[in-house]
């Protein structure tokens, strides 16, 4: 019996997990390596599109995921005066599917998956080194050497700076800070308590996104340089008078525990060198206007292990197969959200108007739900168990 082939994971967020998942699924020996103490869940609620879906579905981690998940009938943006400038139908027949997560379920739900295909987690693990010819090395001195090691380390990625494949990178102008409140009755319209909505004012936004039955993550959107926008904790006042139909729900954000994290945008030369690929943000990171970084990481990470077992190409081949598949689609997504972050600085009234006339450009809209609307590469071949 051939010996069982072995991967180093690198980084255990969404990428990650779901790449050592997969993989341990089809018969390979994975170690993930997570430098912090745990496992942890930076952010609140998340979207998971139709790709991100498929993802879940092809680990068998689908009807986990997705237990008490928020599924809405619509995304609408409204204008600085709180009128629907543009109406997006999802989760019915032929529309893009779409659920709202609590980002801590998610990551528990990739962990469990990993666990149970076999993959061996190290929490306070720091890999220090990684190289094309398979190796790692370890703050504790340890080293390894493995068929494949996936850099799935994050925008900041260290194993990426250790060589120059940086194309392009560039922080966005704009960030946000994401809370969870409870979901209570007036925040928003009776009738629009289960939608997704995207409040436009200036050069702020407010997106409020119900995640679960109990939960509701909201996303404040502002310009790096807007100091008020910016402060932490959230300075209500502030965005109440940028939004004073919404004071129910701001006010409920005074004192929640929140964090500002500025957009990155960011492109490789390439994704593989040798037995060395990079994953998720470390290769692909994007504003997230599209709700598509979790999704995208998922998709290619699913993409990889399926190229890197469908075939009995040599490694650095199977890589770079699996760029070529997936690479137009992220990139394409990537390029979506960056322009969608530039209307911010559109005045309220032009915006409204570039919104409306979106709505009756259909091949726009599919432009746009490109990511969400892909099947990911093996997913239609492999189910987990």
């Amino acid at each position: 019996m051939a010996p069982r082939k072995t991967a180093e994971v690198i980084g255990a967020g969404l990428a990650g997990l779901t790449a050592a998942t997969a993989l341990a699924q089809r018969g390979w020996s994975v170690r993930l390596h997570e430098r912090d103490s745990e496992i942890r869940a930076i952010g609140a609620g998340i979207y998971v599109w139709g790709n991100g879906l498929a993802t879940l579905e092809a680990l068998g981690l689908y009807e986990e995921a997705a237990f008490n998940a928020h599924v809405g009938p619509v995304l609408e943006t409204r204008d600085h005066r709180g009128r629907v400038v543009e109406e997006v139908p999802i989760n019915g027949p032929g529309q893009a599917r779409v659920l709202t997560i609590m980002r801590d379920r998610l990551i528990g739900t990739l962990i469990g998956g990993a666990e149970k295909a076999g993959v061996e987690i190290r929490t306070g693990s720091e890999v220090l080194e990684a190289g094309p010819d398979g190796r790692v090395v370890t703050r504790s001195g340890e080293t390894a050497r493995a068929d494949v090691v996936l850099a799935a380390d994050g925008v900041n990625s260290r194993i990426r700076g250790q060589y120059d494949i940086v194309a392009h990178r560039a922080p966005a102008r704009q960030g946000a800070t994401r809370l969870t409140v409870p979901r209570a009755p007036g925040f928003v319209p009776e009738g629009d308590e289960g939608k997704y909505i995207e409040y436009f004012s200036g050069r702020r936004r407010v997106l409020y996104t119900p995640s679960s039955e109990s939960s509701l993550y909201v996303a404040l959107v502002a310009d790096e340089r807007d100091r008020p926008a910016s402060r932490i904790p959230v300075d209500t006042m502030a965005w109440i008078r940028s939004f004073p139909h919404l004071e129910a729900l701001l006010s409920a954000c005074a004192g929640v525990p929140g964090r500002w994290d500025t957009f990155q945008f960011l492109t490789l030369t390439r994704w593989s060198m040798g037995r060395l690929a990079f994953l998720g943000d470390a290769a692909h990171a994007q504003p997230p206007y599209l709700g598509q970084g979790g999704g995208c990481a998922m998709m290619s990470a699913l993409g990889l292990a399926d190229a890197l077992s469908g075939s009995d190409a040599p490694v650095d081949q199977a890589l770079r197969d699996w760029e070529y598949a997936e690479r137009p689609t992220v990139e394409h997504t990537q390029r979506w959200s960056h322009r969608l972050g530039r209307l911010n600085y559109v005045p309220d009234a032009a915006r409204a108007s570039l919104l409306k006339a979106s709505g009756h450009l259909p091949r726009l809209g599919a432009s746009r739900l490109r990511a969400a609307l892909t099947v990911p590469t093996g997913a239609g071949r492999f189910a987990g168990n």
